[in-house]
């Protein structure tokens, strides 16, 4: 895909259009089964049928995954859907991912996890025989997004053309830095709870039953409970040994906050698998695969971590 010394390589294309998205993706596609490499392309689901469409038959070679329903939470982007397909492919070979986490409509509250995941992906995969190639709408997305994109991918290609470059602008450590910003304030009428170890099912439960107050049902009601009682342990073992716990409604989701005096140092936390005999270290993981989204703020006054969840 681009000359570098480097095994992985993780491109920003820019399109205008249709023709320009099917020229710079379904190519590298191709040039990927024509070598033998594992493919998947996860896309919003109308970008994904232009793709797959264009791809006839050989699309039944390709894992296709539709990001608005698989990344909707940019935080289990990479551990869900990255590093899921590329951890399951043979040693030795390279993988190819086309992963478009960042589309028109993203809200403000997404589009900062969505930046630091894109930062995120050069720690998470480097070393590794894989090529990540990300595309950016050049005519729906704003300066902000498209700026953000030359800052966290090390090579770029122009719109309208089929040339590439090392991105001048590239700083992927000062976007995730930058995004490490303040959460709003939660809502006035936001159920607060203190807890510690000796309270630490009471507020599993006290969660559980506002978010059945506030309408959440089924399996969103079962991801809080699980996101409840991992945030809140992790408060207590890691995070000082209590911390406050807040749940309440905001546009179409009950949002779980919890806060402690502990510093979360490690920006890839819950975004990288866990070997399987390895002991703990899920939590944060955890929550990342259930929640619809997942903020975090840390700071030197402790760490805010604020997950969604749908009504």
């Amino acid at each position: 895909m681009t000359a570098t010394a480097e095994p992985f390589v993780h491109p920003a294309l820019f399109y205008r259009g249709e023709q320009e998205y099917l020229a710079g993706t379904v190519p590298f596609v191709r040039a990927g089964l024509e070598s033998g490499e594992p493919v998947a392309v996860a896309v919003p689901g109308e970008n994904l049928r232009l793709i797959r469409d264009a791809l006839g038959a050989d699309a039944d070679a390709v894992r296709l995954l539709d990001m608005r329903e698989a990344g909707r939470n940019p935080g289990r982007i990479i551990p869900g859907v990255l590093r899921a397909f590329a951890d399951a492919q043979p040693a030795g070979r390279r993988v190819r991912i086309i992963g478009e986490p960042v589309w028109a409509g993203r809200t403000p509250a997404e589009y900062p996890a969505c930046a630091q995941h894109e930062a995120l992906i050069n720690a998470a995969f480097q070393g590794r025989e894989v090529t990540i190639l990300c595309p950016y709408d050049a005519v729906r997305l704003d300066e902000r997004a498209l700026a953000d994109a030359h800052a966290t991918h090390p090579v770029v290609i122009p719109s309208g053309t089929a040339g590439q470059h090392r991105s001048a602008a590239y700083a992927p450590e000062h976007v995730v830095a930058r995004y490490n910003e303040p959460l709003s304030p939660a809502a006035p009428d936001a159920l607060t709870f203190s807890f510690a170890a000796p309270t630490l099912s009471q507020a599993r439960h006290v969660a559980t039953a506002e978010g059945e107050r506030l309408g959440l049902s089924g399996r969103p009601l079962e991801d809080l409970a699980l996101a409840t009682a991992e945030l809140t342990t992790n408060s207590v073992v890691h995070g000082g040994g209590s911390g406050e716990l807040r749940v309440w409604a905001e546009d179409g989701h009950v949002v779980c906050e919890v806060r402690d005096g502990g510093r979360l140092d490690d920006p890839l936390a819950g975004r990288r698998p866990v070997p399987r005999d390895q002991r703990g270290g899920r939590g944060l993981l955890l929550v990342n695969l259930v929640a619809d989204l997942v903020r975090i703020h840390t700071g030197q006054d402790g760490t805010t971590v604020r997950a969604w969840f749908p009504r």
